[in-house]
């Protein structure tokens, strides 16, 4: 096995380009299991997938089920793993250096922190307080003896402040703070992924799934893009397979989604190992 230096090192390299690299997010460690086997180089976490396999929505997960997640995910592969972490499970930024800690010790080697608040009042941190929280976790991951990738995400686009300038903002100022990766989901168009791009020196993430607002690779790594996240799009696939199946039993008295589903052996064939 290799050990959490080494595929820190590993993850840090894969953000040097030239191009682009798709991190793919996992929900279990069978589907981190197949995504090892398909030959992706690096794995994440997805908030709002972890939460679905609880049966609850994104943002309802405590700090220990997420990180006991993130265990189970790092044990099933040998590649590196960083973890969508939310807004750091609390407000105060001691809070969220503790669990930048508590995720390096988790087995993990890089992780995001959000400036959503999860208030629907208050959706997001203002600017200072956001920088803050980022400098925080940069500061907890700096202490640890191998290279956390820590990533500042700005959530704007996704929390009804769709403000190109106000996330450009954001982002140069998590930078400054120190954060080795940026990300703002949600950005509406390949012209704001340049402009974002154009004003940062460090890697910026970009998140697919959304419908609409979803590119190529190739698009991507020409505006600028140094990491593709899948966020919870492999899982909705896999849940889009399941309705589909189900309903077609239910509703119908068929099967045949038996046509299309992998075979037993087939399947265990990406658990050996």
């Amino acid at each position: 096995m290799t050990n959490q230096a080494d595929k820190a090192t590993r993850f840090r390299a894969l953000h040097q380009g030239p191009g682009a690299f798709l991190i793919a997010n996992a929900w279990d460690a069978g589907s981190a299991r197949i995504l090892a086997r398909l030959g992706f180089s690096a794995l994440a976490t997805s908030s709002g997938a972890q939460a679905g396999t609880l049966g609850r929505v994104d943002g309802k997960v405590t700090r220990d089920e997420a990180l006991a997640h993130c265990r189970a995910i790092v044990a099933a592969t040998d590649l590196p793993v960083s973890a969508d972490l939310e807004k750091g499970f609390g407000d105060a930024p001691e809070v969220v250096a503790e669990t930048i800690r508590l995720a390096a010790e988790a087995g993990l080697v890089g992780c995001s922190i959000e400036d959503a608040t999860g208030d629907r009042d208050r959706p997001l941190y203002d600017i200072a307080q956001a920088t803050e929280r980022v400098a925080a976790a940069v500061q907890a991951a700096r202490a640890l003896p191998f290279a956390f990738t820590l990533t500042g995400r700005a959530e704007g686009f996704l929390r009804g402040n769709p403000d190109l300038d106000d996330a450009i903002r954001r982002l140069q100022a998590f930078e400054q703070a120190g954060a080795d990766v940026l990300m703002a989901p949600g950005l509406p168009d390949l012209a704001a992924v340049r402009a974002v791009c154009a004003t940062l020196a460090k890697p910026f993430n970009f998140m697919v799934g959304i419908r609409g607002k979803s590119f190529t690779v190739a698009e991507l790594e020409a505006a600028g893009v140094r990491r593709i996240s899948l966020a919870t799009s492999l899982y909705r696939a896999a849940m889009t397979g399941l309705l589909d199946a189900a309903r077609e039993a239910k509703d119908k008295g068929t099967f045949g989604y038996l046509d299309r589903a992998l075979a037993t052996p087939d399947l265990n064939a990406f658990m050996q190992g």
